[in-house]
Order: C-alpha cells, then sequence, then structure tokens
C-alpha cells in the first residue's frame, strides 16, 4: 500500500506541474501568442500529434510535470505571433496564468475534500473551561467571534490557537467581534494553562475556551473552502517570513523528496484508504496552493520574477524611454535557475537523510 500512495504522490507532482503548464498554454492560445510544443510529462515522447493551430502536443513517459514552449519565449522572434512580441499585458496574463490554474486546483481540491465534512467550527467562543481567567466583559465573553489574533486575521476556530501560539511574550492583540461591534484588547496577557478535559478526564494544556461547529450547508462548504484556501497562502507567507527572519533554518525545508514520503505517511497512516485519500487530496491542495504563491515571487527563472522582469522593462520603456536588452533577462534567469537547482538539490539530500535517520 506504501507504494502505491508513492506512486499516487509523484503522479499528484505530474497533475500539479501540467495544470500549471495548461494554464500557460491555454493564456497563450487566448492572447494569439504560438506555442510550439506543449506537453505532459517529460522525457521520451510516448505520444504526439499536431493541433490545427501548429502545436505539437505530446505525452511523455515521465509523470513529472510537463512544459509550454512558446515561439520567442527565451529571445527575439520576427514571428509577429511570438511571446517576445506580444503586449505587455498579455505577456503578464500569461505568465500569471499557471500559478492561477495552481491555486484553482487547490481551491477545487478543498471544496472536494469539504464535501466530507458536515459542519464547520467559526472562530466564536461558545463556552469556557472551569476556573478560566480569561471570562469577564474586560476579557473574552461567550459569543465572542475572534476577528484577528496578533495582527492575523482568523477564518477558522483552529486559526485561534495557532496564532496564539506563536507569541513569544504571550502578550496578545485580539481583535473581538461582540454583539455586531469590534472590542479591541492590545498587549492582553494570555497563556496556556492546565485543565482537565471533561470527555477523557486527562489533564491538558489549554487557553480555556471551547469553539463548537455550528455552521453547516452549502452556503457554508463554499465558504470555509475559501478560508481554507486563503489560509494555506497565509502559511506560506509565514513560512517564508520565518525562513527569512531566522526563526526556521534552510535544512528544516522540505523538497519533493519529503513531500512524497510525507503523502505516504499520510495516507498509511489514515484508519481506512478512503481517509487516507482524503487526506491525501487536502494535502495536495496545500501543495497546490503553496507552488501558486512560491512560484509568483520575484525570483528569478520562475514566473514571478519574470513578471518582475516584465515590469522592469516596461517602466524602463515608457517613463526613462531606455531599451533593456532581453539578454540581461536571460542572464539573471540563468544565474537564478542554477542557484534555484542548487537549492533544491541540497534540500533533496537533506530530505533523504532525515527519512533513513527516521
Amino acid at each position: 500500500m506504501t507504494i502505491l500512495y508513492i506512486l499516487l504522490a509523484i503522479l499528484i507532482f505530474g497533475v500539479l506541474i501540467g495544470i500549471h503548464e495548461l494554464g500557460h498554454f491555454m493564456a497563450a492560445r487566448l492572447c494569439g501568442v504560438r506555442v510550439l510544443e506543449f506537453s505532459m510529462g517529460m522525457g521520451p515522447k510516448l505520444w504526439g500529434t499536431v493541433s490545427k493551430s501548429g502545436t505539437q502536443v505530446s505525452l511523455r513517459a515521465l509523470p513529472i510535470g510537463g512544459y509550454c514552449a512558446m515561439e520567442g519565449e527565451d529571445g527575439e522572434s520576427p514571428d509577429p505571433a511570438a511571446f517576445s512580441n506580444a503586449a505587455a499585458w498579455k505577456k503578464l496574463i500569461i505568465l500569471a496564468a499557471g500559478a492561477a490554474m495552481n491555486f484553482l486546483l487547490g481551491l477545487l481540491l478543498v471544496g472536494l475534500c469539504y464535501t466530507q465534512v458536515d459542519s464547520f467550527s467559526p472562530p466564536t467562543v461558545t463556552r469556557f473551561m472551569d476556573g478560566c481567567p480569561y471570562e469577564g466583559a474586560d476579557g473574552i465573553l461567550p459569543g465572542d467571534t475572534f476577528y484577528r489574533v496578533n495582527g492575523e486575521r482568523t477564518y477558522l476556530a483552529s486559526d485561534v490557537g495557532l496564532y496564539m501560539a506563536r507569541s513569544r511574550d504571550g502578550r496578545m492583540d485580539l481583535e473581538l467581534i461582540r454583539s455586531g461591534k469590534k472590542v479591541v484588547l492590545e498587549d492582553y496577557p494570555m497563556t496556556t494553562r492546565e485543565y482537565t478535559d471533561e470527555v477523557t478526564g486527562e489533564k491538558v494544556m489549554r487557553y480555556g475556551f471551547y469553539f463548537e461547529a455550528t455552521e453547516s450547508g452549502l452556503w457554508a462548504r463554499l465558504k470555509y473552502t475559501w478560508y481554507g484556501a486563503m489560509d494555506f497562502v497565509r502559511m506560506v507567507r509565514l513560512g517564508l517570513t520565518d525562513l527569512l527572519t531566522g526563526a526556521v533554518g534552510v535544512d528544516q525545508m522540505t523538497g519533493v523528496v519529503g513531500i512524497v514520503d510525507m503523502i505516504a505517511d499520510v495516507g498509511t497512516q489514515a484508519p481506512s484508504v478512503a481517509d487516507g485519500l482524503l487526506n491525501i487530496f487536502y494535502l495536495a491542495a496545500f501543495i497546490a496552493v503553496n507552488l501558486a504563491v512560491m512560484n509568483l515571487l520575484p525570483i528569478p527563472a520562475l514566473d514571478g520574477g519574470r513578471i518582475f522582469f516584465l515590469l522592469v522593462t516596461w517602466l524602463a520603456e515608457h517613463i526613462l524611454r531606455r531599451r533593456i536588452d532581453p539578454k540581461y533577462e536571460g542572464i539573471v534567469n540563468t544565474a537564478g535557475l542554477v542557484l534555484l537547482m542548487g537549492l533544491m538539490v541540497y534540500v533533496m539530500f537533506n530530505d533523504i537523510a532525515r527519512i533513513i535517520r527516521t
């Protein structure tokens, strides 16, 4: 069963990258840019045909991605339908379309997973544990909805504990909605305390308030599908912030090998195959949104880097009246690709070492 989950994980990566390239392909065709080849998969070609528009459509042996090769993508071309000759706004749409498709796929997968959820827990306090010191008019009351915790918008009940736990000094800036009005508690001291779980009778560390599942139905599923996707976007942002500030190290990053192993673990540890698939699809949704956000970062060799260079070029031509030689973009993208590949190799070896140790 583990092997099947590993194969499923590899297939998921292939689909995610294939969907990304499909976004570029569809946008290029809509914008009148000539596509030389659209390939699902990499490596040796298993099947191919030429469309009416002259695009080589290929299916290749390795389900680890794909590509969309456009005329004039990496340099000048005399073809009027070349990417290099397209208007700036068309280039922007084409470059952003891959990430947009990844995000839409992530949104769809979250919605698919939530069809199996009967009800949802909003960040609204329903009651308190015995002895909770935060209950009161100058603190938190039953019915209060957490709107923001330390500046972070809270969509789900699980968000509250997550963003409270990120506080390093136990001082919280809270925004609550109470009877339709906003209540602000600045620098409010909150720490976990030991309580007795009323169900298990065990000692647990909690903040001392309960949230309950109170929302259900189609509207709730649609709303929390969007909230779930937004939570994924924020998790990527917070992860990057932690990396840049040194809260986490590069050696804690996870790459393709680590994610495949994680997907296999999620599947095999589930109580049933159905639960395993549901967990895998939810993780795939996070990966899809992660890819969408990461790909739009202004990093050379990524679509975000190309979009950034496109904006710089447009500003130089329309404001400074100077033309930037396209070869400089090629040099920057090549250097960025080399650095990115180096990071990927480093992370891959860390993943392998981590798997061996465990």
